[in-house]
């Protein structure tokens, strides 16, 4: 029996096996999938877990909740060897070991791209996984408590301030969010003032949202500013070292809570790792039928889907696009390769990959959203309707849908929870403390001010 190996669990790796098992019989082929998390995350809601609308566990599909069919290896994927049909697995506890396959499809999906900036690993925090968004929500949750017992001064001003350093649609989103969230809060500090909040975008381009055209970004900035946000366009991060910001621009201010949301770069393992084609930018060359391969040449037994694939975009009118690395594509394509997987198997031809964009859709924080599709734009509430709308029925099963939905009906009649679960990052902390282990006690304590530990 056929092993069709999926190396990678997020959105092109889930539907993809979750397509499998609907379109093959047990019979046919064995579907592998190997990513080191247990579950697959969905993206476009992690601002909303940030700002705590959703709770985190409901932003997340458990693989095996849902694949009843597939074998699931909870492991990284080292060395992708298709020459020998072989990958490398190297799981958390035990030795690293080889697993052959047939037929290997790539969906290990892209990383955060960073910067030799010094400061930023030490003190910023990422927005690709659930368990950063719950970190911002719940240290900005925590420095509106610590911060209400402080007088007026430069220890409160730090404590409320949050800069977001990258200005696409995670970095918009999630600002947006979270600086609805913090403005919320003030009803239940009555010691703070909304003059005591600063929260800073930057953005190395002379603009925002580069998804949508240039009227309805600066309507996005103009919107933001509006709410008291600082919008710092044409500036680099030169510095974030013990959480002072340095901008190329000369302006300088201390953050306690930094975000870094400026863009996604190759994974290493597709980049660096395999013999399989790869661009310059390190994405595995793909087809437009999602087979690996060039339009001349095809590597047999090779597909790739994601944002780690170059995928031809045959939609767009400019010779030789790419389509864009987003939950759009990465969805729709990996229904498309395991259409095309069970075609080749039953001896049929696989069709192309080509989707017309549906809009881009984005929230800015409760109550209010842009939304574009060519040169229709829809601003404010009902924009922020259309992106709960399209993303509660984006995210995958209708178990995942109802709970969602039910989580938002509870906040109409009681309002956001504002509960802190910060303590749960140090769970040793209070145990060590109790049982005299000093050492150990004050070493969590002094993580606590190091953002690079969440």
């Amino acid at each position: 029996m056929r092993r069709i190996l999926v190396v990678g669990g997020g959105y092109a790796g889930f539907y993809t096996a979750w397509k499998l098992e609907k379109k093959l019989r047990r019979d046919e082929a064995e579907i592998v999938v190997i990513d080191p998390r247990p579950y697959m995350t969905y993206q476009p809601f992690l601002p909303e877990v940030a700002a705590g609308s959703i709770e985190a566990r409901h932003a997340a599909i458990p693989l095996r909740s849902h694949l009843k069919r597939t074998r699931l290896i909870h492991a990284s994927v080292t060395r992708i060897h298709h020459a020998s049909k072989t990958v490398t697995v190297l799981p958390k506890d035990g030795e690293p070991f080889e697993l052959g396959y047939d037929i290997v499809v790539v969906t290990a999906g892209a990383v955060t791209r960073t910067f030799p900036i010094p400061g930023v690993i030490e003190n910023a925090i990422g927005m690709k996984h659930v368990e950063e968004a719950v970190a911002i929500r719940d240290r900005l949750l925590d420095a509106f408590d610590r911060a209400a017992v402080l007088p007026p001064g430069p220890d409160r001003s730090r404590l409320l301030t949050v800069a977001f350093v990258g200005g696409g649609f995670s970095g918009v989103e999630g600002f947006g969010e979270t600086l609805s969230l913090a403005t919320a809060l003030l009803k239940s500090y009555p010691e703070l003032t909304f003059a005591d909040l600063s929260f800073h975008l930057i953005e190395a381009r002379n603009r925002i949202l580069p998804e949508v055209t240039d009227e309805p970004g600066r309507w996005v900035v103009r919107a933001l500013e509006r709410r008291g946000a600082h919008i710092h366009l044409d500036a680099q991060l030169v510095s974030a070292e013990g959480g002072h910001l340095v901008l190329s621009t000369g302006q300088e201010f201390d953050a306690h809570t930094i975000v870094w949301t400026a863009g996604n770069g190759a994974n290493p393992v597709v980049a660096n790792h395999t013999d399989l084609p790869v661009t310059a930018r390190g994405s595995v060359m793909v087809r437009a039928d999602l087979r690996v391969g060039t339009p001349e040449a095809v590597v047999p037994d090779a597909w790739a889907a994601g944002d780690d694939a170059a995928v031809p975009d045959l939609a767009s009118p400019i010779e030789g696009a790419i389509t864009v690395p987003n939950a759009q594509h990465a969805v729709r394509q990996a229904k498309r390769l395991a259409k095309n997987i069970v075609a080749t198997l039953h001896g049929e031809q696989p069709k192309d990959y080509v989707h017309h964009s549906l809009g881009v859709v984005a929230t800015l924080g409760l109550g209010t959203g842009i939304f574009q599709w060519r040169g229709i734009v829809i601003t404010g509430f009902l924009a922020w309707v259309m992106h709960r709308g399209y993303h509660v029925l984006a995210i995958p099963t209708w178990e995942r849908k109802v709970r969602v939905l039910l989580i938002w009906a509870s906040a109409v009649f009681f309002g956001q929870d504002i509960v802190s679960l910060l303590s749960v990052q140090h769970p040793r902390r209070a145990f060590a403390g109790e049982t005299g282990d000093l050492e150990v006690a004050d070493r969590e304590v002094a993580d606590r001010e190091r953002v690079g530990s969440f």
